[in-house]
């Protein structure tokens, strides 16, 4: 909420509850976000059609941040705060 579209393009290291992550490069969108989930079938070019306008690099169509984890262990909830570390 408190960010600019994209923003994770720049962080480095996030904190979620206990569990520290590094980023570890782009996401790169797959064919299977065309894919209806429910009848396992084609379902047209969107998203990536539109990502591709927008967000088309070297590496593909990108969306979002790859992280791995910097801790060897921990909990993670859904609903906990994302903090920003670098």
């Amino acid at each position: 909420d408190d960010c600019e579209a994209f923003a994770e393009d720049q962080w480095k290291q996030i904190k979620i509850g206990d569990i520290t992550l590094k980023a570890s490069g782009p996401c790169a969108r797959c064919i299977m976000t065309t894919v209806d989930p429910v009848r396992g079938a084609f379902d047209g070019a969107e998203p990536l059609k539109t990502l591709s306008l927008l967000r088309k690099t070297d590496k593909g169509i990108v969306f979002g941040q790859n992280y791995v984890h910097a801790t060897k262990s921990g909990r993670l909830c859904r609903g906990e705060t994302v903090e920003l570390l670098s």
